[in-house]
C-alpha cells in the first residue's frame, strides 16, 4: 500500500492537546501506524545519567501520534485535506483532495 503521509510532510493535528498546531513529519512507523511530527505531541521522560549524558534529568521529546490524527497539509490552500492518488503517465503520484494539486511529482 502507498503512504498518503510521508517524511517531510506538512501535518495538521486534528486530535489531543495540541491540536490544529503544525508541523513537519520526522519519521514514519508504518507497522505502528504512527508518524513522528515535529515539535508536536512533546513528552517529558526521565532519564538516568549515563555517559553520553552525565547529567540525565527530565527531558523533552516529541512522542508518535497515530497517523488517523493527522491531517496533511494542502500547498495550495494551507487547509487540512485528504490525500490521493493518480495516475500521471506512468507514475503514481500523491493528490490533495480538497485542491486537486500534486503533491510529489
Amino acid at each position: 500500500m502507498a503512504a498518503k503521509i510521508k517524511k517531510g510532510d506538512r501535518v495538521v493535528l486534528l486530535t489531543g492537546k495540541d491540536k490544529g498546531r503544525q508541523g513537519a513529519v520526522l519519521k514514519v512507523f508504518p507497522k505502528e501506524q504512527r508518524v513522528l511530527v515535529e515539535g508536536l505531541n512533546i513528552v517529558q521522560r526521565h532519564t538516568r545519567p549515563t555517559q553520553g549524558d552525565p547529567q540525565g534529568g527530565i527531558k523533552n521529546k516529541e512522542a508518535p501520534v497515530h497517523v488517523s490524527n493527522v491531517a496533511f497539509v494542502d500547498p495550495k490552500t494551507g487547509e487540512p485535506t485528504r490525500v490521493g492518488f493518480k495516475i500521471e503517465g506512468d507514475k503514481k503520484v500523491r493528490v490533495a483532495k480538497k485542491s486537486g494539486e500534486v503533491i510529489d511529482g
